[in-house]
């Protein structure tokens, strides 16, 4: 109790003290800011954006819903860039917790969304009208997913077109059964799974070669030396130990995966955050870098998947995956981590950690917030050709009667002098793990932020009240912005070359 509140002072010291500037406050929250606040739902999703109603303004996608295993009438929504109105919802039979995949589906020039969530929720919707173009299982009743063997589907992404109907298709992950009790070694194994964009058609499946279950977003990474993707996964979770595997997308689409490249092993603990492709050697191949449940961060070549490093995060837990950016003074990309203190159940603090993508080295250390999963985002905010992260802060107050009331608020971190200054205002309640999206919303050339958050101001995990906000700022983007969004500025977990 004392800690937290001890956090609450320092919080208000590092805004009043911050001597970096990295944003003036009379620089954020212009006429064009709105916040939305949409009651009895919430989220663990990030925010996507495009221009869905054509007026020139990026919108806004974001799974929602209720607790697990609840169904909602808005599990899928769409935001006005512009204003914050609600563009249209869409209803599902449990709780939407990944983020879109964006892509023209129905041939009417706007990007349709494909989303997916718990008990095997995986939809096609229309971006122009919220109309379902296609869903996976359309049962209504839990018990005939069960009964089926469909079970969480996470994060897809596009591929090249596999069934020669003129539209890339989806690459997607499925699995993790939410009744096995915790510590529970008997689970259904998790697949990769190739589907029909144009009609959610599955056109192949392949088991996890460790027979283990799979909660991690995959990640399809392009190569320049073959003809081929490469398909990193991983399996176990929070209480099982799991592998790291790479292999390619002609396996999968063979629905044989047991040859897959067996990168590391965790024990005790597996893999859930999704890795990133980056290249750190310098050869213009993407390399893999992943962090497993553990706090194990690590590195592989991308030509040859042999190690080039690793790391331990001393004492944490990682559930939400890696921001990439150039925080040093080389040209090498490093990452940045905000994971969970302790060990799961008991999870109650943030640490963060700065990772030189060169040699492994741990170079920044903080301890900021309360728990949560969100994923930190980098841009270059004092244009000195290195990357400011922007991220999520819970933090809690404790009043005389020991009463808790929960607050967070976005801070921006210089990572080279440590000086860490609040963007925006405070809000009540708490963010559980939706990674603001940085970028450029209306063409204006300037910095818009996209942010989420629980609005309940007396507890933490609660799905009774949303607030969306889009920060306006005047801070000029000058060069392409290094990580945006979850899963990068492209959604897919490639950082972007020639950076």
């Amino acid at each position: 109790m004392r800690r937290y509140f001890s956090f609450s002072v320092r919080v208000l010291v590092l805004i009043v003290l911050s001597i970096s500037q990295l944003i003036n406050p009379t620089e954020l929250w212009a006429q064009s800011s709105w916040s939305v606040h949409l009651p009895a739902i919430g989220t663990f999703s990030s925010p996507r954006v495009t221009d869905l109603n054509g007026d020139g303004v990026k919108d806004i996608i974001l799974g929602a819903g209720g607790e697990e295993l609840v169904a909602s009438d808005s599990a899928i929504i769409a935001v006005d860039g512009a204003n914050g109105e609600l563009l249209w919802r869409v209803a599902a039979r449990d709780q939407i917790f990944g983020s879109a995949a964006l892509k023209d589906i129905d041939g009417d020039g706007v990007d349709d969304v494909v989303i997916g969530g718990r008990s095997a929720v995986l939809k096609a919707v229309s971006g122009a009208s919220g109309e379902v173009l296609w869903e996976f299982f359309s049962a209504t009743k839990l018990k005939e997913v069960r009964k089926a063997k469909w079970y969480n589907f996470y994060n897809p992404q596009f591929i090249p077109d596999q069934d020669q109907d003129g539209l890339e298709d989806l690459l997607v992950s499925n699995g993790g059964d939410v009744l096995v009790e915790a510590y529970d070694p008997n689970r259904p194994a998790g697949y990769l799974m190739v589907l029909s964009a144009q009609t959610g058609e599955v056109l192949a499946k392949a088991a996890m070669p460790d027979e283990k279950e799979i909660y991690m977003s995959v990640v399809a990474i392009p190569s320049s030396t073959r003809n081929e993707l490469t398909v990193v996964f991983g399996t176990g979770g929070e209480t099982i130990g799991g592998n790291l595997y790479a292999t390619t997308l002609s396996d999968v689409m063979r629905e044989d995966v047991s040859e897959a490249r067996l990168l590391s092993s965790s024990p005790d603990k597996g893999f859930i955050a999704p890795p990133v492709a980056v290249d750190i050697t310098g050869d213009t191949v993407p390399d893999i870098v992943a962090i497993s449940v553990a706090g194990d961060i690590m590195a592989f070549d991308g030509s040859t998947f042999e190690a080039l490093w690793q790391n331990t995060l001393p004492n944490t837990e990682a559930y939400s995956s890696l921001a990439v950016g150039n925080f040093t003074s080389d040209t090498i990309p490093d990452f940045f981590a905000s994971v969970a203190e302790g060990e799961w159940p008991k999870l109650e603090w943030n640490r963060q950690f700065m990772v030189n993508g060169s040699t492994g080295a741990i170079e920044f250390r903080d301890s900021l917030g309360f728990y949560q999963t969100s994923t930190a985002v980098a841009v270059d905010l004092t244009d000195n050709g290195r990357d400011e992260i922007i991220m999520s802060v819970n933090y809690q107050q404790v009043n005389e009667l020991y009463q808790k009331f929960f607050y967070n608020m976005l801070v921006a971190i210089d990572i080279g002098s440590g000086d860490v200054q609040q963007l925006g205002e405070t809000w009540e309640g708490s963010n559980i793990s939706s990674t603001p999206w940085i970028g450029d919303l209306d063409s204006d050339g300037m910095l818009d932020i996209i942010y989420c958050h629980g609005t309940d101001l007396r507890h933490t995990y609660t799905f009774n009240g949303l607030q969306i906000h889009r920060i306006t700022t005047e801070v000029l983007i000058k060069k392409p912005i290094s990580w945006g969004s979850y899963m990068g500025s492209w959604y897919n977990g490639v950082f972007p070359p020639n950076k």
